[in-house]
């Protein structure tokens, strides 16, 4: 039986998306968990994996409730040091990959900001999504002022009709997962911790765009990357091994982050060398998966030194391909 569950929960379907509450209607048996699910990372897909089991046993349809924008960005508008996993677009993506069937993406307001925690589990969890199981993770709260708590909600749920499960800390190496660990690890450079909390590779998606073309006279031609999105993080400076996906292929990379001090740069650059690579790609989409980081930036006597630099960059991502440190596509 057990089997059966798992072959079931893993064929991937078309996630439902609704951009308010008030659109959701009409679900069998909500299976519900709610949050910010931000990078989706391991602690979070423990969760879902309950939800849909719970959904599955039940004869329910899985439900997750998330907010856009952050909650953070509108009750804290003047603080600009939260930079973010995953874009809103990302996130559809992982959460369905992860197994959600129906995602709700309500608009976080002020407004909404003030719902007391009573009001949220009798109007929105109740009535309007009309939950028969709600999955919550662990120390999760919700409300006005975060009064909600798993206690208030096993004291209310008999009541309004709903059972509630509460997933307990997902540990690494007895380190509880969380979004904000991850960011640090990813910030400090630590790709190898981001990676194993998120169970998958940390990724950057971006348009190439026009650069100075210092690389192509190099003899190691870059593709500067645009990042839509300003609350994207953008990982510690730095020379890192990647992995880049364009128009549905796999490619070996080395990615530069920062300032160029060599030739005095003057802004912060993403820009990524694909080995083996000589294509046109202006004004494509290309997305970048960070495998391990090489070294700090650093600024060289001139541009025979770096170009000579470049090259053992090149060697050393070579090297850490074949070694198999990257997840999946090893034969990159």
């Amino acid at each position: 039986m057990a089997g059966k569950i798992i072959g079931i929960l893993n064929q991937r379907r078309k996630v439902n998306v609704y951009r308010e509450i008030a659109d959701f209607k009409g679900v069998k048996r909500p299976v519900l968990t709610t949050g910010t699910f931000d990078g989706v990372h391991l602690g979070h897909k423990r969760i879902i994996q309950r939800l849909s089991e719970l959904a599955l046993l039940s004869g329910g349809e899985s439900v997750v409730l998330t907010f856009h924008p952050h909650p953070r960005f509108i009750l804290y508008p003047d603080d600009h040091s939260l930079k973010l996993l995953s874009t809103l677009n990302e996130k559809i993506d992982l959460l369905e990959k992860a197994g959600v069937q129906h995602l709700i993406i309500h608009p976080f307001s002020r407004e909404f900001s003030r719902l007391s925690s009573m009001d949220f589990i009798r109007n929105i969890i109740v009535n309007q999504i009309g939950t028969k199981k709600l999955v919550i993770g662990y120390n999760h709260h919700f409300g006005r002022n975060r009064e909600g708590t798993f206690e208030h909600l096993k004291e209310y749920g008999p009541q309004y009709g709903f059972e509630v499960e509460e997933i307990s800390a997902q540990d690494v190496d007895q380190v509880e997962v969380s979004s904000t660990k991850i960011r640090k690890a990813l910030l400090d450079g630590d790709i190898a911790t981001a990676t194993s909390y998120l169970g998958r590779e940390y990724s950057l998606q971006g348009m190439v765009v026009k650069g100075k073309e210092l690389g192509r006279t190099l003899g190691y031609p870059t593709a500067n990357i645009h990042i839509g999105d300003a609350h994207k993080l953008i990982p510690l400076d730095g020379i890192y091994a990647v992995k880049v996906e364009l128009e549905g292929h796999m490619h070996r990379g080395m990615m530069s982050i920062g300032m160029n001090p060599t030739v005095n740069g003057k802004e912060r650059t993403i820009e990524v060398n694909i080995l083996n690579f000589e294509k046109d790609i202006y004004n494509k989409m290309i997305k970048i998966s960070f495998v391990k980081r090489i070294r700090d930036e650093a600024k060289f006597a001139g541009l025979e030194e770096l170009k000579q630099q470049l090259h053992k960059d090149k060697l050393e991502t070579i090297r850490i391909f074949e070694s198999g440190l990257a997840h999946g596509d090893l034969n990159l």
